[in-house]
C-alpha cells in the first residue's frame, strides 16, 4: 500500500521527522524555503503539510486543495497559515502550543538576564582582551526582587512567571481579561496595559500576532515605560513597532531590549544591529533538540489522526471537515 505523502516546508532537525516517516513518505524543503512558484509544485499532491514559518500563499493553498487533509504548524504560531482559506478548502489546520512552552520561556529568561547584566558587552571585553577590567564597566540592572510585567497569560507567559518566582520578583500581567487561574498559580496582579508599562522594570511579551496586537508596543507605550526598563519580545516581531523601539532606545526612554523575533524577519532593523543595549537571537525560542523532537512528533500524531478521519488535537478550524471523512 502506498504511503501518504507529507511535505515539510523547510528543513528541520532530522530526528524530528522520524515518527512521521514511519507512516508517511516525507519530502522536505530546503532550509531557506522555496519561492512561491516552486512551493506550489512541491506541495502538489501532498496529503499533509508540516508548515514552518514559510507563508502559505493563496496559490499554494489552491495547489493543496485537491488532496491535502491537514496543515500542521510546526510551532505554536499560525499567522503564516490562512486558516479561513483552509476552512473554505476543507483542510484542517493545527498547531503545537504545548511543544514550545519550556524552551521559549527559558530563552525569554536568557534575554532578561543577558540584557540586564550586559552579557554581550561583557563577552566582547574578554574576547577582545580589553584590559584592565574597570570596576565600573558594564554596570547592569539587578533582576532579583524587581517588577516583571507580563503581557499575556497563556502557557509561555505562565512558564515565564513561574521562573520569575524563583527570583522573588513582583509580578503583574495584562491582557484582554483577567485570568484567575494565572493569578492563582503565580500571584501576579492584573493591571491595565498602561499601569503595567508604567510600573515594570522588565516587560515580557507573550501574545499572538493579530490585527489588534500589531504594534501593540509603539511610541505611546514607550513613553509610559521607565527609563531603566527592559523590553523582551519572544512572541511575534510585528507586536513591536521597531521604528518606535529604535527611537526609544536612542533617546533613553528605555534602557534596553532582548529580541528573538523581528518585524521584518529575517532582518532586524539596521539601527538595532549597532546598539550594544540590544541582545538579539534569530528566532531561536525553540532551538533545542528536545523541543524539535516534541514538535515533530506532535505534528506527526496530528497528521496520522487527520489521515484516518479523526479530528486532530489543537485544531484551529474543526468545521473544515467532518470527523470520519477521509
Amino acid at each position: 500500500m502506498t504511503k501518504p505523502r507529507a511535505y515539510v516546508t523547510r528543513s528541520v532537525l532530522p530526528e524530528a521527522l522520524n515518527l512521521l516517516r514511519s507512516r508517511c513518505h516525507v519530502d522536505v524543503g530546503p532550509s531557506e524555503g522555496l519561492s512561491e512558484a516552486d512551493l506550489v509544485e512541491a506541495v502538489r499532491g501532498a496529503d499533509a503539510v508540516v508548515a514552518t514559518l514559510l507563508h502559505m500563499t493563496p496559490a499554494v493553498m489552491e495547489a493543496l486543495a485537491p488532496t491535502c487533509k491537514i496543515i500542521s504548524s510546526y510551532g505554536v504560531g499560525y499567522d503564516h497559515i490562512p486558516v479561513d482559506e483552509a476552512t473554505r478548502l476543507g483542510i484542517w489546520v493545527t498547531h503545537n502550543p504545548d511543544a514550545v512552552t519550556t524552551d521559549t520561556a527559558d530563552l525569554a529568561w536568557a534575554l532578561i538576564l543577558g540584557v540586564a547584566r550586559k552579557l554581550h558587552d561583557c563577552d566582547l571585553t574578554v574576547r577582545n582582551d580589553e584590559t584592565p577590567w574597570g570596576v565600573t564597566i558594564h554596570m547592569g540592572l539587578r533582576v532579583s526582587g524587581k517588577a516583571l510585567g507580563i503581557v499575556g497569560s497563556g502557557r509561555i507567559a505562565l512558564a515565564v512567571a513561574r521562573r520569575a518566582q524563583g527570583f522573588g520578583m513582583r509580578l503583574s500581567y495584562t491582557g484582554r481579561r483577567r485570568n484567575e487561574a494565572f493569578e492563582a498559580a503565580t500571584g501576579a496582579q492584573y493591571m491595565s496595559k498602561e499601569e503595567l508599562l508604567a510600573s515594570s522594570d522588565f516587560v515580557s511579551l507573550h501574545i499572538p500576532l493579530t490585527e489588534d496586537t500589531r504594534h501593540y508596543i509603539s511610541t505611546a507605550e514607550f513613553a509610559l515605560m521607565r527609563p531603566h526598563a527592559i523590553l523582551i519580545n519572544t512572541a511575534r516581531g510585528p507586536v513591536v513597532d521597531e521604528e518606535a523601539l529604535v527611537v526609544a532606545l536612542k533617546e533613553g526612554r528605555i534602557a534596553g531590549a532582548g529580541l528573538d523575533v523581528f518585524e521584518h524577519e529575517p532582518h532586524a532593523h539596521p539601527a538595532l544591529r549597532s546598539m550594544n543595549n540590544v541582545l538579539m537571537t534569530p528566532h531561536r525560542g525553540v532551538a533545542t533538540i528536545d523541543s524539535h523532537v516534541d514538535m515533530g512528533e506532535s505534528s506527526a500524531q496530528k497528521i496520522f489522526d487527520a489521515l484516518e478521519g479523526r479530528l486532530p488535537q489543537n485544531c484551529l478550524n474543526p468545521q473544515a471537515r467532518k470527523p470520519g471523512a477521509v
